[in-house]
Protein backbone atom coordinates (compact mmCIF):
# COMPACT_ATOMS: atom_id res chain seq x y z
CA UNK A 1 0.00 0.00 0.00
CA UNK A 2 1.15 3.18 -1.00
CA UNK A 3 -0.04 6.56 1.46
CA UNK A 4 -1.07 9.35 -1.05
CA UNK A 5 -2.28 12.99 -0.80
CA UNK A 6 -4.30 14.43 -3.01
CA UNK A 7 -4.22 18.71 -3.53
CA UNK A 8 -7.88 19.52 -4.66
CA UNK A 9 -8.15 23.04 -6.45
CA UNK A 10 -11.79 24.19 -6.11
CA UNK A 11 -13.07 22.70 -2.81
CA UNK A 12 -14.62 25.41 0.02
CA UNK A 13 -13.73 28.39 -2.52
CA UNK A 14 -16.19 30.61 -4.94
CA UNK A 15 -19.29 29.55 -3.05
CA UNK A 16 -18.84 25.96 -2.87
CA UNK A 17 -18.93 24.28 0.16
CA UNK A 18 -18.09 20.03 0.95
CA UNK A 19 -17.96 18.74 3.99
CA UNK A 20 -14.59 16.81 4.99
CA UNK A 21 -17.06 13.76 5.96
CA UNK A 22 -18.05 14.14 2.56
CA UNK A 23 -15.39 14.60 0.88
CA UNK A 24 -13.62 11.85 2.65
CA UNK A 25 -17.01 9.32 1.50
CA UNK A 26 -16.19 10.38 -2.05
CA UNK A 27 -12.76 9.11 -1.46
CA UNK A 28 -13.96 6.10 0.05
CA UNK A 29 -16.20 5.28 -2.83
CA UNK A 30 -13.21 4.99 -5.15
CA UNK A 31 -11.84 2.04 -2.69
CA UNK A 32 -8.93 4.25 -1.58
CA UNK A 33 -7.79 3.21 2.29
CA UNK A 34 -7.48 5.27 5.58
CA UNK A 35 -9.31 8.44 4.08
CA UNK A 36 -8.39 11.56 6.04
CA UNK A 37 -8.65 15.34 5.46
CA UNK A 38 -5.79 17.76 6.51
CA UNK A 39 -7.72 21.36 7.10
CA UNK A 40 -11.13 22.18 5.28
CA UNK A 41 -9.27 22.93 1.95
CA UNK A 42 -9.07 20.14 -0.17
CA UNK A 43 -6.26 18.22 1.31
CA UNK A 44 -7.20 14.46 1.28
CA UNK A 45 -4.75 11.15 2.76
CA UNK A 46 -5.36 7.83 1.55
CA UNK A 47 -3.51 4.46 1.09
CA UNK A 48 -3.61 2.70 -2.06
CA UNK A 49 -2.10 -0.74 -4.03
CA UNK A 50 0.61 0.88 -6.07
CA UNK A 51 -0.97 -0.14 -9.36
CA UNK A 52 -2.97 2.18 -11.59
CA UNK A 53 -1.59 5.28 -10.39
CA UNK A 54 -1.41 6.95 -13.57
CA UNK A 55 -4.98 7.02 -14.13
CA UNK A 56 -5.52 7.73 -10.51
CA UNK A 57 -6.11 11.93 -10.75
CA UNK A 58 -8.73 11.47 -13.53
CA UNK A 59 -11.05 9.04 -11.40
CA UNK A 60 -11.18 11.67 -8.51
CA UNK A 61 -11.71 14.39 -10.91
CA UNK A 62 -14.84 12.23 -12.72
CA UNK A 63 -16.40 11.13 -9.34
CA UNK A 64 -15.60 14.98 -7.95
CA UNK A 65 -17.53 16.68 -11.25
CA UNK A 66 -20.49 13.85 -11.23
CA UNK A 67 -20.87 14.23 -7.40
CA UNK A 68 -20.02 18.10 -6.99
CA UNK A 69 -21.11 19.28 -9.83
CA UNK A 70 -18.52 20.85 -11.22
CA UNK A 71 -14.72 20.70 -12.27
CA UNK A 72 -12.40 19.88 -9.25
CA UNK A 73 -8.76 19.49 -10.69
CA UNK A 74 -6.34 17.29 -8.54
CA UNK A 75 -2.97 16.59 -7.99
CA UNK A 76 -1.57 13.81 -6.24
CA UNK A 77 1.68 13.51 -4.17
CA UNK A 78 3.48 10.61 -2.49
CA UNK A 79 4.34 10.81 1.26
CA UNK A 80 7.95 11.17 0.14
CA UNK A 81 7.29 14.22 -2.55
CA UNK A 82 5.08 16.09 0.32
CA UNK A 83 8.13 15.92 2.39
CA UNK A 84 10.70 16.97 -0.16
CA UNK A 85 8.53 19.91 -0.98
CA UNK A 86 8.20 20.54 2.64
CA UNK A 87 11.63 20.47 3.46
CA UNK A 88 12.69 22.20 -0.04
CA UNK A 89 14.29 25.92 0.31
CA UNK A 90 13.60 27.58 -2.91
CA UNK A 91 14.84 31.06 -1.39
CA UNK A 92 16.95 32.13 1.12
CA UNK A 93 16.12 31.58 4.84
CA UNK A 94 16.18 35.68 5.38
CA UNK A 95 13.99 36.43 2.56
CA UNK A 96 11.30 33.48 3.67
CA UNK A 97 11.58 34.75 7.15
CA UNK A 98 10.74 38.60 6.14
CA UNK A 99 7.72 37.33 3.78
CA UNK A 100 4.24 37.60 4.33
CA UNK A 101 3.65 34.71 2.72
CA UNK A 102 5.18 31.91 0.86
CA UNK A 103 2.80 29.32 -1.13
CA UNK A 104 3.63 26.12 -3.47
CA UNK A 105 2.14 25.42 -6.21
CA UNK A 106 0.95 21.88 -7.66
CA UNK A 107 0.62 21.04 -10.78
CA UNK A 108 -0.05 17.94 -12.69
CA UNK A 109 3.40 17.34 -15.06
CA UNK A 110 6.82 20.08 -14.85
CA UNK A 111 6.80 23.77 -16.10
CA UNK A 112 8.33 23.54 -19.81
CA UNK A 113 11.41 26.19 -20.35
CA UNK A 114 9.34 28.65 -21.87
CA UNK A 115 6.68 29.03 -19.42
CA UNK A 116 8.85 29.16 -16.71
CA UNK A 117 10.63 32.26 -18.35
CA UNK A 118 7.19 33.60 -18.98
CA UNK A 119 6.49 32.90 -15.06
CA UNK A 120 9.88 34.49 -14.14
CA UNK A 121 8.53 37.72 -16.16
CA UNK A 122 5.81 38.03 -13.54
CA UNK A 123 8.14 38.80 -11.32
CA UNK A 124 7.74 42.26 -9.25
CA UNK A 125 9.26 43.94 -6.57
CA UNK A 126 6.73 42.20 -4.30
CA UNK A 127 6.50 39.00 -5.66
CA UNK A 128 9.49 36.38 -6.17
CA UNK A 129 8.92 32.50 -8.35
CA UNK A 130 10.88 29.32 -8.23
CA UNK A 131 10.04 26.27 -10.22
CA UNK A 132 11.17 23.21 -9.36
CA UNK A 133 9.44 19.87 -10.87
CA UNK A 134 5.79 19.75 -10.58
CA UNK A 135 5.90 22.37 -8.38
CA UNK A 136 5.90 26.61 -8.10
CA UNK A 137 7.32 28.10 -5.52
CA UNK A 138 5.93 31.76 -4.68
CA UNK A 139 7.55 34.18 -2.16
CA UNK A 140 5.53 37.14 -1.47
CA UNK A 141 7.14 40.16 0.34
CA UNK A 142 3.52 41.65 1.35
CA UNK A 143 0.10 40.67 1.71
CA UNK A 144 -0.86 38.43 -1.06
CA UNK A 145 -3.51 40.72 -0.84
CA UNK A 146 -0.91 43.76 -2.82
CA UNK A 147 0.22 41.68 -5.23
CA UNK A 148 -0.84 41.42 -8.47
CA UNK A 149 -0.05 37.68 -9.13
CA UNK A 150 -2.64 35.22 -8.27
CA UNK A 151 -3.86 31.50 -9.08
CA UNK A 152 -6.17 32.77 -11.52
CA UNK A 153 -3.36 34.80 -13.30
CA UNK A 154 -0.78 31.61 -13.49
CA UNK A 155 -3.15 29.65 -14.64
CA UNK A 156 -4.03 31.87 -17.20
CA UNK A 157 -0.53 33.42 -18.30
CA UNK A 158 0.93 29.57 -18.55
CA UNK A 159 -2.25 27.89 -19.89
CA UNK A 160 -1.97 25.08 -16.89
CA UNK A 161 -4.33 23.88 -14.05
CA UNK A 162 -2.40 24.47 -10.61
CA UNK A 163 -3.52 24.49 -6.82
CA UNK A 164 -1.47 26.79 -4.24
CA UNK A 165 -0.85 25.63 -0.40
CA UNK A 166 0.96 28.01 1.86
CA UNK A 167 4.16 26.20 2.72
CA UNK A 168 3.50 26.31 6.80
CA UNK A 169 0.36 23.68 5.26
CA UNK A 170 2.65 21.67 3.21
CA UNK A 171 4.81 21.82 6.51
CA UNK A 172 2.40 20.80 8.87
CA UNK A 173 1.21 18.04 7.09
CA UNK A 174 4.25 16.69 6.67
CA UNK A 175 5.20 16.99 10.45
CA UNK A 176 1.28 15.59 11.38
CA UNK A 177 1.98 12.53 9.26
CA UNK A 178 5.77 11.35 10.11
CA UNK A 179 6.59 11.75 6.28
CA UNK A 180 10.29 11.62 5.72
CA UNK A 181 11.97 13.02 3.06
CA UNK A 182 14.01 9.40 0.64
CA UNK A 183 14.39 9.38 -2.88
CA UNK A 184 11.38 10.64 -5.33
Amino acid sequence: MKRLIAFLRAINVGGHVVTMEELRGHFAALSLQGVETFIASGNVIFTKPATGMQHLPQLIEERLRASLGYEVKTFIRSEAEVAAIASYQPFPKPQVQRAKAFTVGFLAAPVEASATRILMALKTEIDSFHVHGREVYWLCKRKQSESTFSNALFERTLKVRATFRGMSTVTRLAAKYGFRTTAV
